[in-house]
């Protein structure tokens, strides 16, 4: 196969939360919606699979594509875990309202209940507006029965850790870890491949039918670590034409590549695929365009790629698959 940074087409989704900031800010083709929340931008996840919008694969899905040249894309060892799943889902999500607050499996409760994986996350804040808040972990350590008494008496929120949002944080999220993203907030995420969420409380919120969301409070009970008190803020500093490590764990690593001019990026050691994603300004990556709010995929058979900046400073999430 022709080695070129792949790109794929987004997926998006309505959501009862979501606005229209994925449209006017990441120019994402969301039509008239106004409650658009999430563009998924390289998913396998069954039923929502990606598929590739340039290049000599253009049309072919991505499992198709892992199926036909799964050791070139993503390497020997991830393509004899997986197969023809991509082990990352990758998004872009816009809160124009707060998020449930929630928590994920991880692989063993996954595993006992017929999941395929558990959800470890990560978090680029992209945009916040003033006084938006993040939820994650917990301000003191729980119970679970101080958690089935605090959802009964309503004073769960309590217990909840709350931090300002700015834009450039990032927050790692591991599964078990109580979260949600608040009301003003656009992120970029980092996620295993899966779509299970327990919610634990949703504001009493209802759905266009006016029907209460469903909870799942004993699901949420099972996965929940009630001695977290970690916010997941990961913190760094900048380095220009160089990447900066911002979360390192079992499924990715990630880091941040700020480039002025013109950089060369080596990838010959890593042999698995490297995903791109556009977090400001705009960069040509070996030729190919990619503005705020794009993402593409190297496969790991790269070994170096020239990233320039367009006009000023581009921001890239670098993310490489474990």
């Amino acid at each position: 196969m022709k080695i070129y940074p792949i790109k794929f087409k987004p997926i998006l989704k309505d959501k009862i939360w979501g606005g229209t900031l994925l449209g006017t800010k990441l120019r994402k083709p969301i039509g008239h919606s106004t409650c658009c929340g999430e563009s998924w931008e390289l998913s396998s996840v069954e039923g929502d699979v990606s598929i590739i919008a340039n290049g000599e694969l253009k049309g072919l899905s991505l499992r198709h594509a892992l199926k036909t040249y799964g050791v070139e894309l993503v390497g020997r060892e991830v393509y004899e875990r997986c197969g023809t799943e991509f082990p990352l889902l990758i998004k872009f999500i816009d809160a124009a309202d707060d998020l449930s607050i929630q928590v994920h499996p991880d692989d063993e409760m996954a595993a006992r209940r017929g999941l395929s994986n558990g959800k470890t996350e990560m978090w680029y804040v992209m945009h916040a507006e003033p006084n938006s808040v993040l939820t994650t972990g917990f301000c003191r350590p729980i119970t679970a029965d101080d958690y089935e008494k605090m959802l009964r008496n309503g004073t769960f929120q309590s217990a909840l850790g709350r931090h300002h949002a700015s834009e450039g944080e990032v927050y790692f999220m591991p599964a078990g870890r109580i979260h949600a993203i608040g009301k003003g907030i656009m992120v970029a995420e980092v996620q295993q491949t899966s779509d299970t969420t327990y919610r634990v409380y949703d504001y009493d919120r209802r759905d266009k039918t006016g029907k209460l969301r469903d909870l799942h409070v004993a699901e949420a009970k099972e996965a929940l670590h009630f001695t977290d008190t970690d916010s997941g803020h990961c913190h760094y500093d900048t380095i220009v034409n160089g990447r900066a490590e911002v979360v390192d764990c079992q499924y990715f690593s990630a880091g941040i590549v700020s480039v002025c001019g013109t950089t060369m990026r080596d990838y010959s050691r890593h042999r698995s695929a490297v995903i791109l994603m556009c977090v400001s300004g705009e960069a040509m990556v070996d030729g190919e365009s990619l503005q705020m709010g794009e993402t593409c995929m190297l496969p790991a058979i790269t070994e170096h790629v020239q990233i320039s900046s367009t006009n000023g400073e581009a921001r890239l999430l670098e993310i490489y698959v474990k």
